[in-house]
């Protein structure tokens, strides 16, 4: 039986750390593809899977050019859903971390969308079949995986066990690597506390 090696995209957010307490796979990625809060993800990141035992590598590059909304501290497309959008993203952390993951002899790529990302095309169960229909048609035997589309940022929380101590160093600000406090990421983040009765 071939053996199984699991990779998780980690971003230091709620719903990938999350994931990654909740599977402890051998290794991490966090990308740094330009975006303005890439030093606290990094971080962050690093922090999680150091408490975790996991191996953690971070994927360094720049596409700031390419991006736009808050995550890239331009003004957002006309055709954005959302303040934080920016073009093609998943579908460019995905193909980041494959490239790196097929030297790690992955065979799992696993990410964290969850219920509320659904208004996303690259948000649904939708895009992540057809990501792994892609990539399953290429050399390297990798699938992408993303079971948490079920679950709401909270329940994930509670359905893993995730230490709050773990959780409140989650960072999900889009604008600043130290928290706004008024962006959707952060406005997320404050809300999923209140679920889990963290303030």
């Amino acid at each position: 039986m071939e053996s199984v090696k699991q990779a998780v995209l980690l971003s230091g957010g709620i719903d990938s750390i999350c994931l990654a307490y909740g599977m402890k796979p051998q290794i991490a990625y966090t990308i740094d593809y330009g975006q303005t809060v890439a030093n606290r993800e990094i971080y962050v990141s690093e922090y999680i899977c150091n408490e975790l035992g996991i191996k953690h590598k971070v994927i360094k590059v720049d596409c700031s050019e390419l991006g736009s909304g808050s995550l890239a501290n331009t003004k957002n497309l006309s055709i954005s859903p959302s303040e934080e959008w920016w073009p093609y993203r998943n579908q460019l952390l995905i193909t980041l971390a494959l490239m790196q993951g097929i030297k790690d002899e992955i065979t799992e790529l696993h990410l964290a969308s969850v219920k509320s990302d659904s208004f996303h095309q690259d948000g649904t169960a939708s895009f992540y079949q057809r990501a792994n229909d892609l990539v399953s048609y290429q050399e390297g035997g990798i699938t992408i995986h993303c079971d948490t589309l079920e679950y709401y940022s909270h329940e994930l929380a509670i359905l893993h066990k995730v230490p709050l101590e773990l959780l409140s160093m989650a960072h999900s600000c889009h604008i600043s690597n130290v928290a706004c406090g008024q962006c959707s990421g952060c406005r997320k983040q404050l809300r999923v506390k209140h679920e889990l009765n963290m303030v």
